[in-house]
């Protein structure tokens, strides 16, 4: 009689082994096919924008093809998606796409459409406050808080490879390296140093830069407001901005 009690428990315990899986298996499909459908209606919604809008100048043309690039990426991203994690990074993707939409708007002149999300690290990254132009590895960079032809390439702020690039106009996308390669080469904090040194709104240097620090970093660790890693805020290589497995997927980036 012991052993028919043992095998009674242990047919009990494998259907509720088997049960419990199910269930969890209908929970992340349930989970994914919401989070494809939020990531498919922000990627529509980015679409009929780009479909309605035509740029009458180099940095709304320029906004505009970018915004084209992330819709592309976010639906492939989209057809590629088989966690809710990946399918959440698409609807990042998609959101980035609409801010270089109001971006676009802005440099014609043009009321810049209704709020979108939020974009991961966006607020951390601080934005381009002032005029600034510098010689670079002899080619001259300039960042600009409006669009003009001598800054006709906007980026809305965010993170590339694990590092804060400030919302701002640049005259070149000197961050694309690192959005296509996953990783920043040599001298990019000596340019970051450069280019928003003593600026207000980018709360952060060289040393803040390499580390992935955006602004508000040191006011998250005076509040006690950190990480198991006693990190604060949004700091890390990655921190929460790059999530799943895609490899030189970065949030703001579109590369995987």
């Amino acid at each position: 009689m012991e052993w028919l009690l043992i095998a009674v428990v242990v047919v009990v315990v494998a259907c509720y082994l088997v049960w419990r899986s199910r269930q969890g298996a209908k929970r992340t499909e349930t989970e994914l096919a919401d989070a494809l459908a939020d990531a498919r209606q922000v990627n529509e919604r980015l679409g009929g924008q780009i479909y309605n809008l035509t740029g009458s100048n180099e940095p709304a043309q320029q906004a505009l093809a970018d915004a084209a690039e992330r819709h592309t990426a976010a639906g492939s991203q989209l057809d590629q998606a088989r966690t809710p994690v990946q399918a959440r990074l698409a609807k990042q993707t998609a959101i980035e796409g609409l801010y270089y939409i109001r971006g676009a708007r802005t440099a014609m002149g043009m009321d810049p459409g209704p709020d979108v999300p939020e974009l991961d690290g966006r607020a951390s990254a601080g934005k381009v406050s002032e005029d600034r132009v510098i010689d670079f590895e002899d080619r001259r960079i300039a960042a600009s808080p409006d669009p003009s032809s001598a800054t006709p390439n906007y980026y809305p702020g965010g993170r590339v490879a694990g590092r804060p690039v400030p919302a701002g106009w640049y005259s070149e996308p000197w961050w694309k390296p690192a959005m296509v390669a996953g990783a920043w080469g040599l001298g990019s904090a000596l340019l970051f140093t450069s280019l928003f040194s003593g600026m207000s709104g980018v709360g952060y240097g060289a040393q803040g830069f390499e580390n992935g620090y955006g602004e508000g970093f040191q006011d998250g660790l005076t509040s006690g407001d950190q990480g198991p890693d006693g990190a604060g805020g949004e700091a890390g290589d990655g921190g929460g901005d790059s999530g799943g497995d895609w490899g030189g997927f970065d949030g703001g980036g579109f590369d995987f």
